[in-house]
């Protein structure tokens, strides 16, 4: 395929298991932000990544991303420590993270109007985009046609925000991104609880491919 999938918001090392049998390249979990439901700690965060790492889909191991909120320098080094592979920033950036970190960084924005106005950081450690609603995790998507005049430039273009099966095609065909990110469109929710579902996550991609034909 050549869209790329980003599974985000891991929760535990069973999740994983569903990432085998799929064409997935980014998995994400979420870092330092107790606000979100799918927050891990430094402790929970480790067997993840563990199985992570043990796991290769056609030869080829899944990139693990720190999905974080203005981290601060400390917390990025602990990321360093834990093994991610990348690291991605919503909210705040500030040059002490962006000069220390030998990660490469997918940079979050919520997406409206007015940010496209905005200058994009010309930095070769920022290797992705990746454009949210103005809600992130909310599930609600955003006016797509806002990035018809972005030059993506040599990043990646990541769509993220409200995606699942019915509407990921739509989103391929409008904005052409290198990636899609999706969370709690490939997730149950029972009970009150809530987590990855494998049947989702492959009508989701069943999509993608269908679109891709």
């Amino acid at each position: 395929m050549d869209t790329k999938i980003k599974i985000c918001g891991l929760t535990s090392p069973e999740e994983v298991k569903y990432l085998a049998k799929h064409h997935v390249e980014y998995a994400g979990i979420v870092m330092f932000f107790e606000k979100s439901k799918r927050n891990n700690t430094p402790e929970t965060a480790k067997p993840i990544i563990k199985a992570l790492k043990e796991l290769k889909i056609d030869g080829n191991v899944i990139k693990i991303v720190a999905v974080t909120v203005s981290p601060t320098l400390s917390q990025m080094k602990v990321i360093e420590e834990l093994g991610f592979d990348i690291i991605q920033i919503h909210g705040e950036l500030n040059d002490e993270v962006l000069l220390n970190t030998p990660l490469p960084i997918f940079r979050a924005y919520n997406l409206s109007s007015e940010l496209l106005m905005e200058s994009l950081v010309n930095e070769p450690k920022i290797i992705g985009i990746l454009f949210d609603g103005t809600v992130p995790g909310n599930g609600k998507v955003f006016d797509w046609s806002l990035l018809k005049t972005f030059d993506r430039k040599d990043k990646l273009l990541i769509l993220a925000g409200g995606l699942d099966e019915s509407n990921v095609g739509a989103g391929i065909i409008e904005v052409m991104p290198d990636v899609v990110d999706v969370s709690s469109g490939v997730e149950y929710i029972e009970d009150g609880k809530s987590g990855k579902d494998p049947e989702r996550m492959k009508r989701f991609i069943e999509a993608i491919i269908k679109t891709e034909i």
